[in-house]
């Protein structure tokens, strides 16, 4: 290991290491798991709650966007860590849904509005066009 530090909010340590074998250089993170999250989907099925898959469709939804990483990190960060200090261990799909919508609200249209057209199941132009209205009236109040 070449350098251990918190990150800057305090929520993992960073980690440079080195491989032994080949020389190469590469970054860890570890974080604090608080407690088991379950996730609880439409159907009534359940799943662990994943990080990276949180991750995963906050990123689609941001790509290509002029949005600093370190902000979308903090997203991610602060829905896991709500989740986390809820005091549920069972938390509905729909929930971490919403928080993301209210997440991507607040950091990017673009972003907001690609994500609710896969979360609210947008079938065609005109769904996209209702909701990018109300985007707008949020917008300018």
């Amino acid at each position: 290991m070449k350098d251990s530090r918190p990150t800057e909010d305090g929520n993992a340590i960073r980690r440079r290491r080195q491989c032994e074998a080949c020389g190469a250089r590469f970054t860890t993170f570890e974080r604090i798991q608080l407690r088991d999250i379950w996730v609880v989907k439409s159907e009534g099925r359940k799943e662990a709650f994943e990080r990276d898959k949180l991750a995963r469709s906050i990123g689609i939804a941001c790509r290509k966007r002029p949005i600093d990483p370190s902000r979308i990190e903090k997203l991610i960060s602060g829905i896991q860590r709500q989740l986390e200090t809820s005091g549920e261990s069972e938390i509905p799909a729909r929930s971490i849904g919403e928080m993301v919508m209210e997440g991507l609200k607040r950091l990017d249209s673009v972003a907001y509005i690609r994500f609710a057209s896969v979360y609210k199941d947008f079938t065609d132009a005109r769904d996209f066009e209702d909701f990018a209205s109300t985007v707008k009236e949020v917008g300018s109040e």
